[in-house]
């Protein structure tokens, strides 16, 4: 695998981190991070608490409900034990895929076990698109500018092709732009435009990328295609909602009608012959 920031999201840099000793910032604010994130996924556990890097009181109290959470002693110390709990979903979803038969399906399996994960970002420091989960997909950046729609589909795509002893850079650039794989798309002759899909649906297949397009050479989004039913694709995405935006809070299945908006796909038929 090429994108393996996520390990660095698994581990602190000292055995305990409790209050009153002289943590590092950088393990606090993980800390923090995944605090928030287990209340998104378990809400009302009250482990909601600010991102700031202080090992304060509140931190405190968040850490020892996470610990009533699990039926643990609520000792308000975080151990490497504890810390990897906090962190087992991320590294279920980059480690706990199993090849299927063939990459279209194993692609699908790999993000089916991302969604699994809850995938959210964070609020830091009056910035979105923050915290492990994007750092993992977007290589250590994060930060309002940094959209991680494509940072997740080259995620799945790398995992996916990983386990078959492939590299997902033959097919793609690593990028995290919507408009550079695209337009590698059209000078490979790999991106079946929407109006060839509405004429012809069969030509998109899962494990195929979607682009969402805003103009002839402007795309704006993207997503792994797990299933093509009637008129719709059933996508899974990275940093979108429920209005379908290219800069949401998670990762989510939805279902996009391709006769109503114009989708592109970028085909991964040719690399597969």
């Amino acid at each position: 695998m090429k994108k393996t920031n996520y390990l660095k999201e698994l581990s602190l840099s000292t055995a305990v981190v409790k209050r009153g000793l002289a943590n590092k910032k950088a393990d606090v604010e993980k800390i923090q991070s995944w605090l928030c994130l287990q209340e998104r996924q378990h809400r009302g556990i009250g482990t909601m608490t600010g991102i700031d890097g202080d090992y304060g009181t509140a931190t405190e109290v968040a850490v020892k409900n996470y610990q009533k959470f699990l039926g643990l002693p609520a000792d308000g110390i975080v151990t490497a034990s504890l810390f990897t709990k906090l962190t087992s979903n991320l590294k279920n979803s980059f480690e706990g895929a199993a090849i299927k038969a063939n990459l279209r399906d194993t692609i699908s399996e790999v993000a089916h076990n991302h969604l699994k994960g809850f995938p959210f970002e964070l609020v830091i420091k009056q910035q979105t698109n923050c915290g492990p989960w994007v750092r993992s997909y977007m290589g250590g950046n994060e930060g309002s500018d940094w959209l991680w729609c494509m940072g997740f589909v080259q995620a799945v795509l790398d995992q996916a092709t990983s386990l078959h002893g492939r590299n997902f850079t033959e097919m793609m650039p690593i990028s995290y732009s919507c408009d550079t794989v695209g337009t590698h798309g059209i000078q490979k002759n790999v991106l079946i435009r929407n109006e060839r899909i509405r004429i012809n649906p069969a030509l998109a297949k899962k494990g195929d990328v979607l682009l969402v397009r805003k103009s002839q050479n402007d795309w704006i989004h993207t997503a792994i295609i797990v299933d093509v039913v009637g008129d719709t694709f059933i996508t899974i995405e990275g940093n979108t909602n429920n209005d379908g935006s290219s800069n949401g809070d998670g990762v989510y299945k939805r279902v996009r009608n391709f006769r109503k908006s114009y989708l592109d796909v970028f085909s991964l038929n040719n690399w597969l012959v």
